[in-house]
């Protein structure tokens, strides 16, 4: 028997990577409920059409819903039995939840609590609720330092405290009313068709342009770029079908929780890249001279911080771990994009 997967935020860039991992299953009906805004683009499921043919995307349904709004019994009704829900919408601009921070907590806290009134109220069979947070509410980490699943939150941007929100309403709902509910961190994903205002997009716009690459460095010393785990947005699609077929209870790291009842994920690269690396990088795959200016993060970028760190070792006890290196997953995503390049246009 077929599950029905709804996946929000599906024509976003996370959203459609996960989207194309199910497809790639039989057993699954997809449902992909976005508002489309600037970060949901159809063009991407248009695109994975262009793979899987006409047949296969029958199993996908796309519905238009801004979870700003609550989900209403008639787009209840029209959605269905839903097995499980895989929550990637979001607000995800640091710099832009400084200028307006009510619309991440909207976006992020609001839209957040709709989709779970929604599963609690009209959802009594639902399997699991995965609800997708960030690296970004634990703040900066020292160096070595990496942060497991349950270290305390250091919100330092609109952003990073309206997911922590978010998180937090989802570990309400399981204590307070026995729901399904996951919850992951994941930090710097990227991959085949991502925003080109992101930093490997405006990397290789700039390389290509012979243009000089801002990298953001540390403020005293002028030199060290900031570091990342970066992760490819078809590992963060793996890792979250391997943590579907996990049972809900008895994880082995249990004590680490502290008495925590909801079972949190740690999505991490397998290693942990400079951003002066990674531009590196790219001009390596490109043949190109990486030409560039360090600029301190603190007079620059109020509210991002210099180093993010997660630690993976729970997933890697679990049985999951990135296949890829960082080095073969950004030549691929560099190689596609030269080929598709339309996905470089601002």
């Amino acid at each position: 028997m077929k599950k029905t997967i709804l996946v929000t935020g599906g024509a976003g860039f996370i959203g459609h990577h996960m989207i194309r991992r199910l497809l790639k299953h039989e057993e699954y009906n997809i449902i992909s409920m976005d508002r489309l805004d600037f970060s949901g683009n159809l063009n991407r499921l248009s695109e994975l059409r262009q793979e899987f043919g006409t047949d296969t995307m029958k199993r996908l349904q796309i519905i238009y819903h801004d979870l700003r709004a609550e989900i209403n019994p008639q787009l209840a009704a029209q959605i269905g039995p839903v097995d499980v829900i895989i929550h990637m919408a979001a607000g995800s601009h640091v710099t832009r939840s400084i200028e307006n921070p009510m619309l991440f907590v909207q976006d992020n806290v609001v839209g957040t609590c709709n989709l779970l009134e929604y599963a609690r109220r009209c959802l009594p069979n639902l399997e699991k609720f995965i609800n997708f947070g960030t690296d970004e509410v634990f703040g900066s980490a020292p160096e070595g330092i990496e942060y497991r699943e349950y270290d305390r939150y250091n919100s330092r941007s609109p952003y990073s405290a309206t997911k922590a929100g978010a998180e937090e309403l989802c570990v309400a709902y399981e204590n307070t009313y026995g729901m399904p509910i996951y919850c992951t961190h994941t930090m710097n994903v990227f991959g085949e068709r991502q925003l080109p205002e992101k930093f490997i997009g405006t990397a290789m716009r700039k390389i290509l342009a012979e243009e000089p690459v801002i990298i953001h460095c540390d403020e005293e010393t002028g030199t060290k770029s900031g570091l990342r785990h970066w992760v490819h947005a078809a590992d963060v699609a793996d890792a979250t079908m391997f943590i579907m077929n996990l049972p809900h209870k008895g994880f082995p790291l249990a004590d680490e929780s502290g008495g925590a009842t909801c079972p949190k994920f740690n999505i991490v690269g397998q290693q942990e890249v400079s951003n002066f690396n990674v531009a590196h990088k790219i001009a390596e795959i490109l043949s190109k001279e990486l030409k560039y200016v360090m600029v301190g993060y603190d007079t620059q970028r109020p509210g991002h911080d210099f180093r993010y760190a997660l630690s993976g070792e729970y997933m890697k006890k679990l049985g999951w771990e990135p296949i890829y290196s960082f080095d073969t997953r950004i030549e691929q995503m560099v190689t596609w994009t030269l080929k598709n390049d339309r996905w470089l246009k601002l």
